[in-house]
């Protein structure tokens, strides 16, 4: 091989810190090198990382392998200590150009292979310009970092650092350069986006840099926000989701369970009741809204009677697109101590939970049928309506918006027809 190869786990942060990678690596010189952006979110996601590892040095033998992302921050001796592995880079490190040009030789200790510094001593976030994502339709913004919450089943505040925000100029910037560049829908990333703004003069709100970014960006034809946490939505946020129409009609979020008492113990600040106010809230504020979450079956002490809370959930809170984790206990967390449930039944409940799921987005998806849409076309045959859902579509080019009446669905995708067809000999120009 030459070059630089990314294989990306993970959020869309991470996808979005993959493209900074790339470029910082291409400044550096760095060639015939494979690095590996990894996850820590659970341990299935370590175990692919390693899959995918082993799998790199069978395909690339000549290739430097470096490892990066949340769970090379929290377990580098581990990777380190792959033979398959040549270097080991930290969360701030790996989005720099002097730690690519300064990687250890070939053939050092498992000790020599590791940058990895402090996650905890980082500040600040820079602004990454990054002016096109590779292979994507739209484009992420890095606006925040880090989290300051210590929910009891998380790894990655060890992973990410504190919570630091990107000054809304730097955001601002960012945005105008991408739509120059031709992107048509933004999205706003972060560990936790909706604690955008605490450490900066004035304490900025991700509502309020999201109605600024709409306001200075005039251009900007979709905004998008990431996974956000429900209890901390701002008066601004919910007024966009009101009044302004370049906003994009999809929130997903952060429940995680729907019993108080599991809630509690996950040490989470939200309670059932403020979940399901939250989406009969954004609801009535915009009815086309369509609303994801993550959810965790299997939760230490979790009764079936606990599960059913989360279970029923699904419906009270009308979600249509679901993120099931069985849990996993990670080793430096308080749910890692705690009693643990059989990992059968947890499987079992996470399958019950993603059924579950599964039905809610059919009925989505029926929902939607005969309705007009307009369609960011992601690749050739499909694209996503304003609320996320995927569509089937034998029109328009990557990057294009176009409208559309839905006509059916598969259970997976929406089939679409454009509202308006070209002439034959038109088309066939």
């Amino acid at each position: 091989m030459s070059g630089v190869d990314i294989i990306t786990f993970g959020c869309r942060l991470n996808t979005y810190e993959s493209e900074v990678m790339r470029r910082q690596a291409e400044k550096a010189g760095l060639n015939n090198a494979v690095l590996i952006n990894t996850c820590a979110v659970t341990g299935e996601a370590v175990r692919q990382a390693r899959q995918a590892i082993r799998r790199a040095r069978r395909e690339n033998p000549h290739a430097r392998i470096v490892v990066t992302g949340c769970a090379a921050q929290t377990e580098a001796a581990s990777f380190a200590a792959m033979d398959e592995v040549d270097a080991v880079l930290g969360n701030a490190e790996k989005l720099t150009n002097a730690s690519y040009r300064s990687l250890p030789d070939f053939g050092v200790s498992a000790e020599e292979k590791i940058r990895v510094n402090d996650i905890m001593s980082v500040k600040n976030t820079a602004p990454q310009m990054v002016d096109a994502i590779e292979g994507r339709a739209r484009a992420f913004v890095q606006v925040q970092n880090g989290c300051d919450h210590r929910c009891t089943f998380c790894i990655i505040p060890y992973g990410r650092g504190n919570s630091r925000s990107v000054p809304m100029g730097a955001v601002v910037a960012q945005v105008e350069k991408l739509v120059a560049n031709g992107y048509r829908e933004v999205v706003i990333t972060g560990v936790d986006a909706t604690s955008y703004g605490a450490d900066l003069p004035g304490r900025p709100t991700l509502g309020k840099l999201a109605q600024t970014i709409l306001s200075e960006v005039p251009a900007l034809e979709r905004l998008r926000l990431s996974s956000i946490d429900s209890i901390e939505a701002d008066d601004h946020l919910l007024a966009l989701i009101a009044d302004e129409k370049r906003f994009m009609p999809y929130l997903h979020l952060s429940l995680q369970h729907g019993d108080d008492m599991i809630l509690k113990r996950m040490k989470r600040r939200h309670l059932r009741a403020d979940a399901v106010a939250f989406c009969q809230k954004v609801r009535a504020l915009r009815p086309e809204i369509a609303l994801g979450a993550d959810l965790i079956a299997g939760f230490p002490t979790e009764t079936e009677e606990m599960f059913s809370g989360a279970l029923s959930l699904i419906d009270e809170c009308a979600l249509s697109f679901l993120h099931v984790f069985p849990f996993s206990p990670r080793e430096g967390t308080p749910a890692a101590r705690m009693p643990q449930l059989d990992r059968g039944l947890i499987k079992a409940r996470a399958g019950r939970l993603r059924q579950a799921g599964e039905a809610a987005y059919r009925r989505h998806l029926e929902s939607m049928i005969g309705t007009r849409q307009a369609v960011l076309i992601e690749r050739p045959g499909l694209g996503r309506t304003e609320n996320f859902t995927l569509v089937r579509t034998d029109r328009g080019e990557p990057g294009t918006i176009i409208p559309v009446t839905i006509t059916g669905h598969d259970g997976d995708r929406l089939h679409a027809e454009c509202k308006t067809r070209q002439p034959a000999t038109q088309a066939a120009a």
